[in-house]
């Protein structure tokens, strides 16, 4: 599967942002879904999943309430939307799709075999 990512831009604190992923080639509902962000000179790190039907949702504690994943299954797309961002929330975020929840591994890049190109966040105060 191909993904492609978009939706980021520069926001100022407390703003909203609606990221997009479109996926194309294999079928996109059998993929688990998530999202992924890399602040500056950091580690790739969680941010949210979502099941294949998209019946149950997996945040990261940092962002629980603020952010929420949602998906098409028709559209092939898989959307975040984040909002009252704030400054430490700017990084380049990443979709990447994967085999199934599997507990604690479903939290790690590992677990994903197909990511899209990543597309910049980035939150001023």
């Amino acid at each position: 599967v191909q993904l492609q990512a978009s939706g980021g831009g520069l926001v100022q604190a407390g703003g909203s942002l609606r990221l997009s992923c479109a996926a194309s080639g294999r079928t996109f509902s059998s993929f688990f879904m998530a999202w992924f962000r890399q602040p500056p000179g950091k580690k790739r790190e969680f941010v949210a999943a979502i099941s294949q039907t998209g019946g149950s949702t997996y945040y990261a504690d940092s962002v629980k309430g603020r952010f929420t994943i949602s998906r098409d299954n028709a559209e092939n797309t898989v959307w975040l939307q984040l909002n009252s961002l704030k400054p430490e929330y700017t990084a380049v975020y990443y979709c990447a799709a994967g085999p199934g929840y599997s507990g604690s591994r479903a939290y790690t890049p590992e677990w994903y075999g197909y990511w899209g190109q990543g597309t910049q966040v980035t939150v001023s105060s």
